[in-house]
């Protein structure tokens, strides 16, 4: 039986077929454009996003908080309509984005400055990351997104396709949670006091986990009109699930 079905909506979800099938190799309408939106995101959230520590009432957190949690978003689409291996295969472009953002990054800053030219201080100020802070987030968006991805693909299979709306949030809190406890004392411990980085992971992942659930109806309709643009709805019953592999 054909892996296509009928899109979801919001009071059912899809039956996914009797047997599994194989990824084919196929064209997509959307897929480059979801592709080419998630990078542009998660670039602009790790370079922009990081560089502002913003504050609304009792409630502190970096700029990240605000449009990262977006790409978890993505993932979600990607892995619910194209599959875990495609959605893998984004996730490492995603990687080697922001590896080479960073060098770019550091070979800019490392050129010497012209006598006349005074903003050196503030460059290096914003966009000068520590090695530690870079390799700290680099690890924790991989091994959270293909969690999140992982964790989607495998409740898709069990569920039969039902219940979207709690299994993108179960992979959103495992996902969004292994990101939050890897990049956080990977970046700040020693540099910030204890109760502070506490603190900030705890802030920083409640209210990502918040913006998937907002995000729900909106996520739900997107779902939807791909899978059925797409003609696609890919069940990963024999996929190779190793975070290493690019095959699709």
């Amino acid at each position: 039986m054909s892996e296509v079905q009928s899109p979801p909506s919001p009071a059912s979800a899809v039956t996914p077929p009797a047997s599994g099938s194989q990824q084919t190799h196929k064209s997509f309408k959307y897929y480059d454009l979801i592709m080419a939106s998630f990078v542009t995101l998660l670039l602009c959230s790790n370079l922009i996003g990081s560089t502002k520590v913003w504050q609304i009432g009792y409630i502190t957190a970096g700029g990240t908080v605000l449009f990262f949690p977006i790409t978890y978003l993505f993932g979600d689409i990607l892995t619910e309509v194209y599959g875990y291996k495609r959605s893998r295969k984004v996730v490492w472009m995603g990687f080697a984005a922001m590896a080479f953002a960073s060098f770019v990054s550091w070979v800019v800053l490392g050129l010497p400055p012209a006598p006349d030219w005074n903003h050196q201080n503030e460059l290096e100020f914003v966009f000068g990351n520590t090695p530690r802070l870079v390799a700290g987030s680099l690890v924790a968006y991989f091994v959270g997104e293909l969690s999140n991805s992982y964790v989607l693909a495998k409740l898709k299979v069990k569920t039969q396709g039902k219940m979207l709306w709690a299994r993108f949030i179960l992979s959103t809190i495992v996902g969004e949670g292994i990101d939050t406890i890897i990049f956080y004392p990977a970046a700040f411990f020693g540099f910030w006091p204890t109760h502070l980085l506490i603190q900030a992971m705890l802030t920083s992942y409640c209210l990502k986990v918040i913006w998937e659930v907002v995000m729900i109806p909106f996520t739900y309709k997107l779902v939807a009109f791909l899978k059925k643009a797409e003609q696609e709805d890919y069940y990963d019953y024999h996929t190779d699930f190793s975070p290493f592999s690019l095959k699709t």
